[in-house]
């Protein structure tokens, strides 16, 4: 496909998929808690698709970058109030207040460029850490609160449910999304070759997930995942 078309299509792939969780956040239907966390599973996965269309050019990595990039700047806009959005706003914050999205998805949408560019669809590495960090760090939070289990003893804000959340998430994405790059061949094959390092990133994302840190494990979580990608990958 013309590289120039690939990135307009997914741009309107992500920013369709934002803007309708926007929509059903603001109207109320869903609650900004949940919506937020929803815009954070899934747009790791249609972004990693849409790598598919881009042709085997150098600037490809480049032209699909500024997708995230150009986001994560409307984010920023938002959360500096130079951009009144409301519904986005409602969609991506917990309290109501702009200035949150100047951290967690903001951080959220740097890594999703770094990745881009740094491993691109040539390696599975990249989209490993996303995958860990869409499903992984994003279903946590759903399940801890919806399945009442145990707390950590050295994070008593998160509990073991959120962190198994933590791994199978993250396996079952980064697992689905490899997989459709081995069937179309972007990867060698078999695809069990790759379930012994999904598996040991996945234990790897649930630990340093669990940590007692704040607002920063969009960014912890990549690049721990990343790194040991590099190497387990090998």
């Amino acid at each position: 496909m013309n590289p120039l078309l690939a990135t307009i299509l997914t741009f309107v792939a992500a920013l369709g998929w934002l803007r309708l969780m926007d929509f059903f956040a603001h109207r109320g239907w869903i609650e900004s808690r949940l919506s937020r966390k929803i815009i954070h599973i899934g747009t790791g996965p249609i972004f990693v698709l849409c790598w598919l269309l881009f042709p085997d050019v150098w600037y490809s990595r480049w032209l699909a970058a500024l997708v995230p990039f150009a986001i994560t700047i409307q984010f920023a806009l938002i959360g500096l109030g130079v951009i009144d959005d409301e519904a986005s706003v409602k969609a991506m914050s917990r309290s109501g207040d702009p200035r949150e999205i100047l951290r967690g998805p903001f951080y959220y949408g740097i890594m999703f460029v770094i990745l881009t560019l740094v491993f691109w669809k040539d390696s599975p590495v990249g989209m490993t850490a996303l995958m860990m960090l869409c499903g992984g760090d994003g279903i946590a939070d759903m399940v801890g609160r919806s399945i009442r289990s145990p707390r950590l003893w050295h994070s008593p804000q998160k509990s073991i449910a959120g962190s198994l959340g933590v791994f199978f998430g993250g396996w079952i994405l980064s697992a689905v999304i490899l997989s459709i790059y081995v069937a179309l061949d972007v990867f060698a094959g078999p695809f069990s070759r790759f379930i012994l390092p999904v598996s040991l990133i996945a234990v790897i994302a649930t630990l340093v997930e669990s940590l007692p840190q704040k607002d920063i494990d969009n960014i912890s979580v990549a690049l721990v995942c990343a790194l040991s990608g590099w190497f387990l990958f090998q």
